[in-house]
């Protein structure tokens, strides 16, 4: 089995096993309350797993797009969503399009190696348009082996400041148990400051 977890194979292994208690198979209490209040616009779900959220988004008519870069995953989110044109297998890191209005973050960050959480930083900041948000879960746990790798705020803070601000922060109610209460439903608003 694949151990290292910026490999798609990893991800492939866990899904074709069903082994994925990241998944709540369903679409969570803050996610579908901020998103009731976003206007209909381009929304990317990255890593997007089984893709409750990318359903329950194009449902309402937001112009969501989804990938993932584990083939199972795709298959798993086919399933879920029933609509191909809405999917892509992709790497997130690769990805060069236009700026979303928004980016749902959902165990995306925490499932990637810490070496890899700097480039996570600044993609966001090319994908995200400015005013666009960067809203989802992030993990706040001291967890060096994983994943899910935990992080703490200070370091969030380093990865996307100076290029977003924070407007929410809570701990999040719709725990699951591989985060055993240690996720916070976060809000970053990207700055227009693409030059930094």
């Amino acid at each position: 089995m694949a151990q290292d977890s910026s490999l798609a194979d990893f991800w492939d292994t866990r899904y074709q096993q069903g082994v994925t208690p990241w998944d709540a198979g369903q679409v969570p209490v803050e996610f579908a309350a901020f998103a009731e209040k976003q206007p209909r616009g381009r929304v990317l779900v990255p890593g997007c797993g089984s893709g409750y959220e990318v359903r329950w988004l194009a449902e309402r008519g937001h112009a969501v797009s989804a990938i993932d870069f584990s083939p199972a995953a795709i298959a798993v989110a086919r399933q879920v969503i029933g609509n191909d044109s809405l999917l892509r297998e992709a790497d997130f890191f690769a990805l060069d399009e236009p700026a979303y209005d928004w980016i749902y973050e959902r165990a995306l960050l925490c499932a990637l190696p810490p070496r890899t959480w700097a480039d996570w930083g600044a993609q966001m900041a090319r994908l995200i348009r400015p005013g666009g948000l960067l809203a989802g879960y992030f993990f706040h746990a001291d967890t060096p082996k994983g994943p899910p790798f935990g992080l703490h705020d200070t370091r969030l803070q380093q990865l996307l400041e100076p290029g977003f601000r924070r407007i929410d922060d809570r701990p999040s109610c719709t725990g699951l148990p591989i985060f055993s209460g240690r996720e916070r439903w976060q809000v970053w608003q990207r700055l227009d400051n693409a030059g930094t």
